[in-house]
């Protein structure tokens, strides 16, 4: 109970003084234009209120990503507590308020024009391609997945899913952002959050009343709890499974849909950080319920091996037990609708992305077609490949996009004559964290499957490198 209730306070302090720090340190200027106000066209430029963009905001990176992944994360244990405060105070909100602050100061840009600008061409010709492919496989998954879940509940053929929830897609990515987006998404974000506090209303209750003995972190905690220990090390994998909630790259592609909408940039700090705090909030609710509902992080592992356990499946066991009827409902909501509207901002995103690269006007519903189209294409086919298959790559791509956009943020510092330690620090810890995860990880999830040992020190001496290029390239930048 304690340190699920400290957890808690801990976020809301963090958005409360550490939110406030950033967004004095990075300058939000109040009587600066936004892309909003300068470029209104009615689509993608237009002013939303502030909880109006911090709801779409919240569920745009959220989705599933704090559930399911917060689910599989408790699996290693109560570290997952450190990882999710610390991680999100410290550089998923970060990472998050200058992916929406950098694209509001450059008139609304997609992360990899943003990347182009203080990394150089090369890294934004990489990033064009790396994050249209990311934002194409995560629209992809967050098809199929919902596509077998309303199989599996009404009975009815695969393809017939596929085809609508394709068809919903392909209509929200085309119509103006308030006219579908912008009124159903405040609608299943709230869903999302009262589901998350209802969880932790009857957590706090049953464990008040004795009904519910609550895991706390101790010395003994910091260890890994999972069954498969050796294909599932806590460092990195742990900081891998664990993305949305405390760190993710994919919410630095859905940043600029929100800085194209905030009026003001002191709405910055709600709408970005804000929401990543949020998120944080569901992952760290649901890891204490996945970790306690089956009396500790040894009881989750047990019941994960059963055949058919996954993480939807203790979502609905828990919401089922605790919520009663109520409960059903929500989890249907959660595991089904909230996927699908991660998916379609990933395209719309993709078709901003592009029409940025190219310089195409989406005033015209025609040229948002003329890219979209060939997406839905691509995405259609992909779409016949088994989720599994898609899904494994989906987590260190996720997180090599992170450690870019945290590079480019310190450089922005670099450039402005800021002190660069806020940004440069994290970069320089997840890109150890990933190159650490792509040597020890196994072929199955992504990786080489190589010595631990051995991915410790190259993980370590290519962070290091890396640090030390960045340093190189900021003298340069500094002497200019």
């Amino acid at each position: 109970m304690i340190t699920f209730l400290a957890s808690i306070a801990t976020l809301i302090v963090g958005f409360l003084v550490y939110g406030r720090f950033v967004e004095k340190f990075f300058g939000a200027n109040d009587q600066l234009k936004t892309p909003a106000l300068a470029k209104t066209d009615g689509v993608d430029f237009l002013v939303l209120p502030t909880w109006k963009a911090f709801t779409i905001e919240f569920l745009n990176i959220a989705g599933l990503g704090p559930v399911f992944g917060a689910v599989l994360g408790a699996m290693y244990g109560p570290m997952a507590y450190v990882w999710i405060v610390l991680g999100c105070i410290f550089m998923g909100a970060v990472h998050d308020y200058f992916s929406g602050m950098l694209s509001i100061r450059n008139g609304g840009a997609s992360i990899p024009e943003i990347v182009g600008k203080y990394l150089g061409n090369g890294f934004r010709v990489f990033l064009r391609i790396f994050s249209l492919l990311l934002l194409i496989f995560v629209g992809v998954a967050f098809v199929t997945g919902p596509a077998e879940l309303l199989t599996k509940f009404s009975g009815g053929g695969f393809n017939i899913w596929l085809y609508a929830i394709f068809a919903y897609y392909l209509i929200a990515t085309l119509f103006p952002i308030n006219k579908i987006i912008g009124r159903i998404y405040p609608f299943f974000g709230a869903t999302l959050l009262v589901m998350a506090i209802l969880i932790a209303g009857s957590m706090v209750f049953l464990g008040f009343t004795g009904k519910l003995e609550m895991f706390e972190l101790s010395f003994d905690g910091f260890a890994n709890f999972h069954h498969k220990p050796l294909e599932n090390i806590l460092f990195p994998m742990m900081f891998i499974v664990i993305s949305c909630g405390a760190l993710s790259g994919f919410h630095s592609t859905q940043a600029p849909l929100m800085a194209r909408c905030v009026k003001r940039e002191g709405h910055g700090r709600y709408v970005f950080y804000g929401a990543m705090i949020a998120e944080g909030i569901v992952a760290i609710i649901w890891a204490t319920a996945a970790m306690n509902f089956f009396g500790g992080p040894e009881g989750l592992n047990t019941a994960m091996q059963v055949e058919g356990h996954k993480a939807a499946w203790v979502v609905n066991e828990i919401s089922r037990s605790w919520l009663g009827k109520a409960g059903a409902v929500f989890a249907i909501i959660g595991v089904i609708a909230c996927p699908i509207t991660t998916g379609d901002t990933a395209f719309r995103s993709a078709r901003l992305t592009i029409a940025d690269v190219f310089s195409i006007n989406q005033t015209s519903l025609k040229k948002r077609l003329f890219i979209s189209i060939p997406l839905f294409i691509v995405g259609f086919i992909l779409s016949q490949i088994e989720f599994e298959t898609i899904w494994k790559f989906l987590g260190l791509s996720n997180q090599v996009l992170a450690v870019v956009v945290l590079w480019s943020g310190a450089m922005y510092l670099v450039k402005e004559r800021k002190p660069h330690w806020m940004l440069s620090l994290p970069a320089f810890f997840m890109t150890t964290v990933c190159f650490t995860y792509l040597i020890v990880a196994p072929v199955s999830k992504g990786g080489l499957f190589l010595n631990p040992s051995l991915g410790y020190l190259f993980g370590l001496l290519l962070g290091i490198l890396s640090f030390v290029w960045f340093l190189m390239a900021a003298r340069k930048n500094k002497s200019r």
